[in-house]
């Protein structure tokens, strides 16, 4: 069955090709054609060809990511027949692409773009607060370099069950009507990380990914208990709340994780454009801090926080029809559309 793009109510995106965006040699990416299971492929000058065991030298993805990055080095070879008359590569229109990765644990970083924050401090100011405007992101900024120098980063943890391929429709459930979008690199974890150092922090990283964390507004703070805080389980988690891939890119083609530019659409209209360089903690910071208390397993996704551009601020929710098209430099695009749930009346 090819992969085509859906109807929407509100626009209907170019026809692009799935690879365009991707500037890597090769990426991983997991597909089914038709009605078959979800297999391993490797990507290359917009084709995929399924992998064997063999030809991974590994018995899962995970496995193979464990070895990273010494393991990358055995798919090069495969990845120039992609030029080649050989059969076993397809075009990525024909075929249905799924999550790219398998991840037994999913960590999330909050309030990580320095700009972001800065911005919600601002928009959120108490109405008696005499400051003007400047002055209170003056103050903003003080206080986001004083977290980024001496403070430590905020995660909270997601599910892998909201994992979801970027050919799978996102369905907005009903039960509110606050869904929100948040464009963030994803680092793909290869040799299981436990206490590391910011300095080998980075060895333990296979690669990189694109995820849009779906956040439903309404339900992230607590009302009937506000002494709680925040409920991220209800918040973050529906079935397919995490949009990801569509490739997996190995960390060799990613230069610098830190001056990749993100950019998400709505409709062809721009809402979230930044570049990585923002970050209050950096990639080895976040590692070697959410490493200290728990093994990061390979697989495993650690997403670096969303920049400014969410839909909350400006009361611009998700709708059925839309149409999301999400950006990171050198990793591809990710289009994800939109519909919402059939609530029986």
């Amino acid at each position: 069955m090819s992969r085509t793009h859906r109807s929407v109510v509100n626009w209907r995106p170019p026809v692009t090709s799935s690879s365009e965006g991707l500037t890597a040699d090769f990426a991983l990416a997991r597909f089914s054609v038709g009605e078959g299971k979800p297999q391993l492929g490797l990507v290359a000058a917009g084709r995929i060809r399924p992998l064997s065991h063999e030809e991974l030298g590994a018995d899962s993805l995970n496995d193979f990511l464990a070895e990273a990055p010494t393991s990358w080095d055995r798919l090069a070879d495969l990845a120039q027949g992609s030029a080649s008359d050989d059969s076993t590569w397809v075009s990525l229109d024909d075929v249905t692409l799924e999550a790219p990765v398998e991840p037994r644990q999913v960590l999330q970083t909050g309030a990580n773009y320095r700009t972001h924050v800065i911005d919600l401090v601002a928009a959120g100011r108490a109405k008696n607060d005499p400051r003007p405007i400047e002055e209170l992101r003056e103050w903003a900024a003080e206080m986001m370099d004083a977290r980024a120098r001496d403070g430590e980063p905020y995660f909270f943890i997601g599910l892998p069950t909201a994992v979801a391929g970027v050919d799978a429709e996102l369905e907005l459930p009903g039960y509110s009507n606050q869904h929100d979008w948040e464009l963030e690199l994803a680092v793909v974890i290869g040799k299981r990380a436990h206490r590391v150092s910011r300095e080998d922090a980075l060895d333990h990283v296979a690669g990189y990914t694109i995820v849009n964390d779906i956040s439903t507004r309404d339900l992230i703070f607590r009302k009937d208990m506000k002494e709680i805080g925040t409920d991220w389980y209800r918040g973050k988690n529906a079935p397919g709340f995490l949009p990801t891939g569509p490739f997996l890119v190995p960390s060799q083609f990613v230069t610098d994780p830190h001056s990749l530019t993100l950019k998400l659409t709505l409709n062809g209209d721009t809402m979230q454009d930044a570049v990585t360089d923002d970050l209050l903690f950096d990639i080895p910071a976040l590692i070697s801090a959410a490493s200290e208390n728990m093994p990061l397993l390979p697989g495993d996704l650690l997403l670096t926080g969303s920049p400014a551009g969410n839909g909350i601020v400006d009361g611009r929710l998700l709708q059925d029809g839309d149409v999301m098209v999400s950006v990171i430099e050198g990793l591809g695009t990710q289009t994800t559309q939109v519909r919402a749930e059939a609530v029986s009346s």
